[in-house]
């Protein structure tokens, strides 16, 4: 028992030094913290939004739009289809979410539908007279559903991280929301803007008609939509034609900038190969035509080609202020949602709120820290006292483990912190009165402080794995503040293991070597 391995005497020592040098940060304001060495520790706990203040928004993503764009594909490949196949057709469109289509001569039916019915393998064809319908099976409309949510969140975790902000929590709730919580966000109307876009980016040729305003009817292949303000200071539409020219999921990057002539901020943009590709092949073959430039259904700018882009990249131009034109790079970067989303809730949460929450959870943690160190003193007097040594670095360990990590911490998370302290000490306890009835049995000392701790050890072991196993249940299964209570409490309990059996068995081993007593002051 007197013995003790001298790799275990620096295995505790390092992790000692280097809880402290990890959590000592967080004792210093913020400032100070970043102005450290780089080789320095100066990481700090991150707070959770409860604890710093930010917002709390609660969205709903239209996965019905991602339905009706797909039947609208659908409609132009069966368009094309009979085309190619040269079957006579009419009454091509859209009905609830079916796409059906009217094949007008009888003999042409069958190869039509021959056709059609194999166009996508996630749907089924039902023939209804001289017309065929077509929808989506019940299991694909669930899994692009599904795709649509899943691409969601991971383009609004793009476009919030773009922003700088540290720890957002962003997660899935039911089948069609998205639950969205910032920390420390200053101007809440900013971040709803950048996450309300949906930030489809596309590219169309406009319309040879487009100036004509009073067209009594619009032409096949074309639809009006609105321009941006120009600089004329009139509201006008533009005639673009429906087919997609090059899409924006081709681009790879977007940067704000200026224009070199007139110093206006402008949006440079950059395509991989196979949209650099397009871009080259449609700008060569419409020389001094507009290029229209639409983003969610509005054009933003309707420049004419000049001269073919080879290059994959060009700019756009639209009386930009530089922050309209750094988010819309932003937006561009991050990708296009796939279905428009709705802030069916949105909370503010002040950090006066949240500094009142941390006073409390100081308070409280001092006020029970205090209390088990005076407990611990009384009643196993010295070996108490060594406990609570312990039990102090125990607490730097997890301010430092949260530091390194950048786990966030949540007011849930502060009472898994106070939770631990009475943990903490708990194998102590186990240890110290098996001792105590080893004594009693008429043990020697090192006798009975050998034995107490290895006959505790399993009950330790048991008891702290069994409280592990719970706290990453907990994280793995909840959310939000549950997850905070999970991460502070698991890594409590890593902690206090090692000061429990390692650290004050350090302090016992120490203190039996130096004073060799003859009876246990315990």
């Amino acid at each position: 028992m007197v013995y003790f391995a001298k790799w275990k005497i620096v295995f505790i020592l390092v992790v000692c030094v280097f809880g402290f040098a990890f959590s000592t940060p967080n004792f210093l304001n913020e400032k100070t913290a970043e102005s450290l060495p780089t080789w320095l520790p100066h990481k700090q706990v991150s707070l959770g939004l409860d604890l710093q203040g930010g917002s709390h928004l609660l969205l709903e993503v239209d996965v019905n739009t991602v339905i009706k764009e797909q039947l609208e594909s659908l409609v132009d490949s069966m368009r094309v289809e009979l085309r190619k196949n040269k079957i006579r057709y009419g009454a091509l469109g859209i009905e609830g979410q079916t796409a059906k289509v009217t094949i007008r001569k009888p003999e042409q039916f069958e190869p039509a539908h021959s056709a059609l019915s194999v166009i996508d393998p996630g749907t089924r064809t039902e023939i209804d007279g001289n017309t065929i319908r077509i929808s989506f099976t019940s299991d694909t409309l669930a899994k692009r559903r599904t795709a649509a949510l899943t691409q969601s969140l991971e383009i609004i975790r793009r476009r919030i991280d773009e922003t700088g902000v540290r720890e957002p929590t962003i997660q899935r709730q039911g089948d069609d929301r998205i639950l969205l919580q910032v920390p420390g966000v200053e101007d809440p109307e900013r971040l709803k803007q950048l996450i309300g876009k949906t930030a489809k980016m596309t590219f169309h040729l406009v319309h040879a008609q487009s100036g004509g305003q009073n067209l009594t009817r619009t032409p096949p292949g074309a639809k009006w939509l609105p321009h941006m303000d120009d600089g004329s200071g009139q509201e006008r539409n533009v005639l673009i034609r429906k087919r997609i020219m090059v899409s924006g999921e081709d681009l790879v990057d977007a940067q704000p900038s200026s224009d070199g002539q007139t110093g206006e901020p402008v949006v440079t943009f950059r395509f991989n190969a196979r949209g650099g590709k397009k871009f080259g092949v449609v700008t060569s073959a419409n020389v001094n035509r507009p290029f229209a430039i639409v983003l969610d259904g509005t054009v933003i700018s309707a420049p004419v080609i000049r001269e073919p882009i080879l290059g994959g990249s060009g700019q756009i131009s639209g009386n930009f202020s530089f922050r309209e034109a750094t988010d819309l790079a932003l937006l561009l970067r991050a990708g296009a949602l796939p279905a428009p989303l709705t802030i069916l809730e949105e909370r503010t949460v002040g950090p006066g709120l949240g500094q009142d929450s941390i006073d409390a959870g100081k308070i409280a943690s001092i006020i029970g820290m205090v209390l088990v160190i005076v407990f611990m003193g009384i009643a196993y007097g010295r070996f108490g006292l060594m406990a609570d040594v312990a039990l102090t670095v125990n607490m730097f360990l997890i301010l430092g483990a949260l530091s390194v990590l950048q786990a966030t911490l949540t007011l849930p998370g502060i009472a898994g912190i106070v939770l631990t302290i009475g943990m903490a000490v708990d194998a102590n306890v186990l240890i110290f009165e098996r001792i105590r009835e080893e004594t009693r049995q008429g043990r020697t000392p090192i006798s009975a402080i050998d034995a107490g701790y290895s006959r505790a050890l399993t009950t330790i072991i048991d008891a702290n794995v069994t409280t592990l196993i719970a706290a990453i249940l907990l994280y793995i299964f909840g959310s939000g503040p549950i997850r905070g209570f999970a991460v502070t409490l698991a890594i409590g309990i890593v902690t206090s293991m090692f000061t429990a059996i390692m650290l004050t068995r350090l302090f016992v081993v120490t203190w039996l070597r130096r004073t060799r007593p003859a009876e246990l002051p315990i």
